[in-house]
């Protein structure tokens, strides 16, 4: 399948640069698979479209503040995304404007002075190893921005919205730190309307991927087939193992909140799914049979990325340009602070 038939032009103006005030105040457009109709919806009708038995699967991961700055001894700053922390302690991040000879140099973070890194080696797609004398999540918790997209404008240094993005840019019940990109579909959701869901018959699960880098990145192959997908963490616990068997076992519908939970578990085997914890690179384009997502909710997505492919693995490549051009003509939001669909 050729990358360039999941492009698409979108208005600039339809990027959302902040949430709505009201998490479930987002609009929804409800699509239906079985007469491709189309409905616009408010997100907080999502109880009364959805059915009960239905087994919401969410992924609990929690964003971690992995923006930072850093400060050459020649003055110059070089911004930082941290990654993960490698098992001897040192960071794996990005760099930007670190410049040329910049392994072995020294560097302060700009807003802890006192703690200094050294760069160790680069990585063959770009990332950075370096050494820090303390550790991450202590360091970042303190000094880190959440990492918001590009797309997202926020100023470099501190953004008078810095602290809002720390609270909106997380699920409400993000529990297992990790991910340095929010699973957005879950941003609408609220304590209110889960109790909802509750209450209409809808049943929920967690599963955890910590969303990196390549869940994001842009197709820049010719082809789908030609590219490769980076590989993310996930764990599948064996409550929720339970949970989704006994939904499979009495054929009640799973529906996925989410590319990324819908990645966890379209990487198990068909039949029964096991409680483990391993990496996914799955990558879902058309065609592909679908073993156990049954319906999903999500964002809308960038053009030509894996998050779009999956969406037209799941309609249709050509309803996937209808939907999304009934977005457009409808002044939707876009992308991660954007409105949602679901798909049933």
């Amino acid at each position: 399948m050729r990358t360039g038939e999941l492009d698409f032009e979108l208005p600039e103006e339809l990027i959302a640069q902040e949430p709505t005030e009201n998490r479930s105040a987002s609009r929804l457009l409800h699509y239906r698979r079985s007469d491709g109709a189309i409905e616009h919806r408010q997100f907080s009708d999502l109880p009364r479209l959805l059915r009960g038995g239905d087994l919401l699967v969410f992924n609990d991961a929690r964003v971690i503040p992995a923006r930072f700055m850093l400060r050459k001894e020649t003055g110059g700053l070089v911004e930082g995304l941290f990654l993960h922390q490698d098992g001897d302690g040192a960071w794996q991040v990005l760099l930007k404007n670190l410049g040329r000879g910049g392994i072995g140099k020294r560097l302060h973070f700009e807003e802890a002075a006192e703690v200094s890194a050294t760069v160790l080696s680069q990585g063959a797609e770009g990332e950075y190893r370096m050494a820090v004398g303390v550790g991450a999540m202590e360091l970042l918790a303190r000094v880190g921005r959440m990492p918001l997209p590009p797309y997202i404008h926020r100023k470099k240094g501190h953004d008078e919205r810095d602290e809002f993005d720390r609270e909106r840019y997380q699920t409400v019940y993000a529990k297992e730190s990790g991910s340095v990109a929010a699973p957005t579909a879950g941003l609408h959701f609220t304590e209110g309307l889960l109790r909802e869901l509750e209450v209409a018959g809808v049943e929920r699960t967690f599963v955890t991927l910590h969303v990196g880098l390549g869940t994001f990145k842009l197709v820049t192959s010719e082809t789908l087939e030609g590219h490769v997908m980076h590989t993310e963490a996930y764990t599948i616990s064996q409550e929720a193992a339970e949970s989704l068997n006994r939904a499979k076992r009495e054929g009640r519908r799973i529906v996925a909140v989410g590319t990324t939970a819908a990645r966890v578990l379209e990487s198990q085997a068909e039949g029964e799914i096991v409680a483990k914890s391993g990496e996914t690179g799955i990558f879902i384009y058309p065609p592909y049979a679908w073993k156990h997502v049954g319906g999903l909710v999500t964002n809308f997505h960038l053009p030509r990325s894996t998050l779009i492919a999956l969406v037209a693995a799941l309609v249709g490549l050509e309803e996937q340009r209808r939907v999304y051009r009934a977005a457009i003509e409808g002044r939707y939001r876009f992308f991660s602070y954007g409105d949602a669909m679901v798909v049933e």
